[in-house]
């Protein structure tokens, strides 16, 4: 560990803060010349810069758990090539998920930064691809078997060689997508956040020195580590253990009872996925280097989420997730719909510190992404096209405030769903509608969870593909400390006016023209007893529709004059009889198209 600086402190703040700002340069520069919405848009995707060992160093926002795996992907580069191969100007791509987490439509750029011929490090990009081959549009979906019914695998390549482009390679990329304009312009611009960050890394060095780079990297990596374990110290020591479902997995088709062990000390925050299932024949499950990213973001959660992140913060989290479990699948296992298992390994973590972090950590949220893919030609100018997007839910709520509504999922961090203007001009479709979803309600609690959103999309073209793969749809949104569990993620096809099925999972139903996919999120769970919820607070509610009267009544003890706008407590004697749903009420339909 440096005992001594040769280089002032202010010095290397100011390095610090420069490097910060090239990652976060790289960052808008692959948004404002991306082609898809999904990049541009969304911002389903992140940035980085490493040290010469691929450990990072600084990184943009974006997808929290891209950022959790730069280091697997810079890593599995130079597990490849060594550091000797390398030369200015290369671009390796790749998208392993064994290798590099997450799916095979993550796909991650990484580049080598030379100073005067030294390899100083490397600067990476991780972004969504919308279609890279597979069974059907969109890639992901639920009924795959094994990733080869996924997309196109790419392993570490070099997709340029000393600045030139090989072109052979980008000729597969083209033939293995349905849209190949979109991935290959969205490549080019992860590619220009690289250039863009090599150069700004090297004018730093240039200014300040290589050395003075070097120490304030290592300085930053040993001030991550000394923060992270003063945080840890304060944080509440000892063994904690938390159960929840996957709402499918087990041999009968029903919900997947999955656990965790969590230990802090002084020195480690352990975590622990053993006895968990083994990898499932479909699509929910995550690898290693994902699981680690999702645990990442709870314990930057924990240590302080105002920390600026390096691999130097992370080193006192320790994980255990077995081989060829959900937590830590292995080839061939199907992982496409992979941020569906790792919301949960997170959300276990998450659930077994909860009571624990009253400060940090809420009730359970809708949790899922909620994606979908509505994809086709348009009948317009023939031209493909591919809505892909998360959607935002209800999150839970915590000892001083309601949950938050309409927000993504933790998992999205910095993403957005798509804006209603950029949906309706690039593709056939119309919003009829976007609100709260206050039909299904929230975890009631003294605290009451936020609410899930309904958005319909209405099709304007003769045909389209629509899929989607939803969680949280059977067993839903945990409460803490007696608030109730939240309600349930689903979606719905209306055709002619009339509801035709409501699911949480299907590959490439046929959509018709004015047909209407309904997107419906949960409300998040709630927190401490209903019963003491201040009256004036479900008046609020009552009045601004966020529920009924008779929900008031029936959950929290509360008349509600609507007449008068006053409220009469009920709440003496008796025994409450409010609802303490955990489960869906009913199977989701299976379906003809």
């Amino acid at each position: 560990m440096q005992t001594s600086l040769k280089t002032d402190p202010f010095t290397i703040s100011i390095v610090k803060n420069a490097l910060i700002s090239a990652a976060e340069e790289m960052f808008t520069v692959t948004a404002r010349t991306a082609q898809s919405p999904i990049i541009y848009d969304v911002l389903d995707f992140s940035t980085a810069i490493t040290d010469h060992e691929g450990n990072v160093t600084a990184q943009a926002t974006g997808i929290p758990l891209f950022i959790g795996i730069f280091d697997y992907t810079v890593k599995g580069v130079i597990g490849k090539y060594g550091l000797k191969e390398f030369r200015d100007g290369d671009v390796i791509v790749l998208n392993d998920p064994y290798m590099s987490g997450t799916h095979l439509n993550d796909v991650g750029v990484v580049a080598p930064i030379f100073f005067r011929d030294a390899l100083v490090g490397f600067t990476a990009s991780k972004g969504h691809w919308l279609d890279v081959g597979g069974m059907a549009f969109g890639s992901w979906g639920p009924g795959r078997t094994e990733i080869y019914q996924e997309g196109i695998q790419v392993p570490p390549s070099r997709l340029y060689s000393a600045g030139k482009p090989n072109q052979d390679l980008i000729a597969i990329l083209r033939a293995n997508s349905r849209i190949p304009n979109a991935i290959i312009g969205d490549m080019e611009a992860q590619v220009a956040g690289l250039r863009v960050g090599n150069r700004r890394v090297a004018k730093i060095i240039e200014k300040y020195g290589l050395e003075t780079y070097q120490e304030t990297i290592e300085k930053m990596m040993v001030d991550g580590e000394t923060l992270a374990r003063k945080r840890l110290s304060s944080l509440p020591h000892g063994a904690f253990h938390a159960e929840d479902f996957l709402d499918e997995g087990a041999e009968d088709g029903s919900p997947l009872p999955i656990h965790v062990h969590v230990k802090i000390t002084d020195d480690a925050f352990f975590v622990d996925f053993t006895g968990n299932s083994k990898q499932l024949p479909f699509s929910l499950n995550t690898t290693y280097p994902a699981t680690v990213a999702a645990v990442r973001v709870v314990y930057m959660a924990m240590i302080d989420p105002h920390l600026r992140y390096n691999q130097g913060v992370v080193a006192p989290l320790k994980i255990v997730a077995p081989e060829g479990t959900i937590f830590n699948a292995l080839r061939p296992a199907p992982v496409s719909v992979y941020w569906e298992a790792l919301t949960y390994a997170a959300d276990l973590v998450w659930k077994a510190l909860a009571p624990v972090a009253r400060e940090r950590l809420t009730a359970g949220h809708f949790l899922s992404v909620v994606a979908e893919i509505i994809a086709g030609v348009n009948d317009k100018n023939g031209e493909p096209f591919a809505l892909v997007e998360p959607n935002a839910g209800g999150w839970g709520g915590s000892p001083d405030k309601d949950g938050e509504s309409g927000l993504v999922s933790f998992a999205d961090g910095e993403t957005y769903a798509s804006s209603v203007e950029v949906i309706e001009n690039r593709y056939p479709i119309i919003l009829d509608r976007y609100c709260f979803n206050t039909d299904d309600g929230v975890g009631h609690g003294e605290h009451r969870g936020g609410f899930g959103i309904i958005k319909d999309y209405r099709m304007l073209n003769s045909s389209a593909e629509f899929t989607t793969d939803v969680n949280r749809s059977v067993i839903f949104p945990w409460g803490v400390e007696g608030g109730k569990n939240g309600t349930g993620n689903y979606m719905v096809i209306i055709r002619k006016g009339r509801e035709k099925v409501r699911v949480r999972k299907v590959s490439s139903f046929k959509l018709k023209k004015g047909d209407v996919v309904s997107i419906r999120t949960g409300g998040g769970g709630g927190w401490g007893d209903p019963l003491k919820r201040d009256p004036s607070l479900i008046l609020s509610d009552v009045r601004n529709g966020f529920m009924t009267a008779r929900v008031a009544e029936r959950e929290y003890r509360v008349v509600v004059d609507a007449s008068s706008w006053k409220v009469e407590s009920t709440r003496r004697g008796g025994r409450r009889r409010g609802s303490r749903r955990k489960y869906a009420r009913a199977p989701y339909q299976e379906f003809d198209n």
